[in-house]
């Protein structure tokens, strides 16, 4: 509890133990009034402040004003004891409310500790701390042991573990060693290490992560701003219904003072606090929830649109595939090692960064003299044509026999096939395949348990497409698409989606960035320190556990579901209450319950949406 909730606390039970004790007191008329001006004053003087600055300002109609007015008018009528129950009751309910805005917010502000306060720089033979905005690229830093990585960078020395829980939920420790890159926000839990920084504090993925989560509340949902609407309309309504009561009635039955009451209560009865502060903090325990399990959600507006998901379309590598190739068979034709055959396909990639060509390298176990390559040319979706010793060299896929016309022994392994020539002549195909991540099973039929469409696209084969899709149980499959076909196909499934439903995208955020846009929901696998990530996605999932999109989405659909019970519950109630005072039938006491009781049980249900089951 914060220093000014225990102020407001100690103010209740002040204002709670006066007003009992005037019970006692034997006074009355003037001297009655004076007395519980006193409690009345202690617990409600702040909302009086603000009732007479709102009206300064020209914000007239809010809980405040109500309060202000019911209250001022219970004192007017004699009923001093109601009034100061109504402001001490309106405080409890405020008190609550806050309490429960920190708790939620407390999920988030953990999240935002992950900012680190310094960076060591070795200077002299001494270590000096900075601010990390001080430091510049390619300046070495050094974290020891128990501090956090304040920018992101390369290891250069020493070996150690990292604690990536404040960025992705898990507790599972990362090992890292010299030429690993390293991502600001994480801790330093054994060795010393010193890091070459790579990029500018304001550019890290500790800054670009805080600046998500500060602005994520600015981007609110339907829900939210309905409720705000609604509350602008709503309350000068009821203050004009209040203010016809108290004068209408009494032109033809008489008794203004009964009338009189029945409108201070019918004021107290609308106050909207249950619906104004119940709504947002639905979905901000909703983000607050999802952060604390590694799912970074951009704003309300997502949550809400992620919980009527009901088609996700995967990439397939880096998403569903671990994005890591490995040589698994060699096929040389007749009188071709198997050592030629690999060191040949090898050095023709040697200049490509594409990860076929690494797990071409990554299989050679001898070392490759790039000099005997030359006149390298990089094809498209098809592969590499170069001169290596002086002979014309063709590796790629089977579209580059063909564009070449070079007969070839097709190669129906499961996986990527590599074919090779050398001099127009087929020397042999190498299989190189991708294995899915741990958790994919897992994910795939955890959205289909709960209904979704799994749609998985992807530039591999047909062949390899089909047996992934197969393995998984993936409803459609659509293989051999260039980047530019992804958004047709993502265009198309939009287009025949059902309505009042959303479509979500996942990917790697590297090479996704345009599909991720373009879908109703972005959502990028994988991606701590991923920039594109971070800048397309809508929502970004700080590991690499496709598991975790399941995840979100019962956590957006719990919350939603929570945000319509409020608003029905708490409407429900005040129409039922404001008949009911309206007709007399209905006291302050009924009212208090009406504001204050239905602000704290909708409080209490929004907090539900903070408890996250795996």
């Amino acid at each position: 509890m914060t220093k000014k909730q225990k102020r407001v606390l100690y103010r209740i039970i002040l204002s709670a133990v006066l007003s009992i004790g005037i019970h006692f007191i034997p006074v009355t008329g003037v001297w009655q009034l004076v007395l519980f001006l006193i409690p009345y004053l202690i617990i409600g003087y702040d909302v009086l402040r603000k009732a007479v600055m709102g009206i300064i300002n020209k914000e007239i109609f809010d809980e405040n004003f109500l309060m202000a007015i019911a209250t001022v008018g219970a004192f007017l009528l004699g009923s001093y004891a109601e009034g100061v129950e109504v402001m001490l009751f309106y405080q409890i309910g405020e008190l609550f409310q806050s309490y429960a805005v920190g708790k939620s917010r407390k999920s988030i502000t953990e999240l935002m500790d992950i900012r680190p306060d310094y960076a060591n720089i070795e200077q002299d033979g001494q270590i000096s701390q900075v601010d990390p905005d001080e430091v510049t690229v390619d300046a070495i830093i050094i974290i020891r042991p128990g501090e956090r990585v304040p920018l992101d960078g390369v290891i250069v020395e020493g070996t150690s573990t990292l604690n990536t829980s404040a960025l992705t939920g898990e507790s599972l420790p990362r090992s890292v060693y010299p030429g690993d890159s390293i991502i600001s926000g994480c801790v330093n839990t054994s060795g010393l290490l010193k890091v070459k920084v790579t990029k500018p504090f304001e550019e890290s993925t500790v800054s670009k992560i805080l600046d998500l989560v500060e602005n994520s509340s600015l981007k609110k949902a339907k829900a939210e701003n309905f409720i705000t609407k609604f509350a602008h309309y709503y309350t000068p309504a009821v203050c004009l219904g209040a203010a016809l009561l108290a004068i209408v009635p009494p032109i033809f039955v008489g008794n203004f003072l009964e009338w009189f009451s029945r409108a201070l209560t019918f004021l107290v009865i609308s106050c909207p606090c249950a619906l104004v502060i119940s709504i947002p903090l639905s979905f901000f325990g909703g983000i607050g929830g999802a952060s604390r399990s590694g799912i970074l959600v951009k704003g309300g507006n997502y949550l809400e649109a992620l919980a009527v998901t009901r088609t996700v379309v995967f990439d397939k590598t880096g998403t569903l595939t671990k994005g890591v190739f490995a040589v698994t068979s060699l096929s040389p034709a007749e009188g071709i090692s198997r050592k030629e055959l690999l060191e040949t396909a090898a050095l023709a990639e040697s200049y490509s960064g594409h990860p076929i060509s690494r797990s071409l390298r990554e299989a050679v176990e001898t070392a490759l003299d790039p000099q005997r390559v030359s006149d390298v040319e990089e094809i498209a979706g098809n592969g590499v044509v170069a001169r290596m010793d002086g002979k014309a060299v063709a590796v790629g896929n089977a579209r580059l026999m063909e564009r070449l016309s070079i007969s070839c022994q097709e190669n129906n392994g499961i996986g990527t096939v590599v074919y090779v020539a050398v001099e127009n002549q087929f020397i042999g195909s190498i299989l190189i395949s991708d294995q899915l991540k741990p958790a994919t099973q897992k994910a795939i039929s955890g959205l289909q348990a709960q209904g979704v469409r799994t749609v998985m696209l992807t530039g591999d084969s047909s062949q390899v497409a089909n047996a992934v899709g197969a393995q998984l149980g993936i409803d459609e499959i659509h293989s051999e698409l260039l980047p530019a076909d992804k958004v047709t196909k993502v265009e198309a499934f939009l287009s025949q989606k059902p309505a009042r439903s959303t479509l979500a995208f996942v990917g790697d955020g590297i090479n996704d960035a345009p599909v991720l846009s373009r879908a109703d929901i972005g959502i990028a696998m994988g991606a701590m320190g991923s920039d594109a990530a971070i800048e397309a996605a809508d929502i970004v999932l700080m590991d690499d556990d496709p598991a975790k999109i399941a995840l979100a989405m019962r956590i957006s659909r719990k919350c939603l579901r929570i945000v319509k019970q409020n608003i029905v519950f708490a409407l429900g109630i005040k129409a039922l209450c404001l008949i009911l005072g309206a007709a007399g039938l209905a006291g302050m006491q009924a009212a208090i319950f009406a504001d204050v009781g239905v602000m704290v049980l909708a409080v209490l249900n929004a907090m539900r949406t903070l408890k996250v089951k795996e």
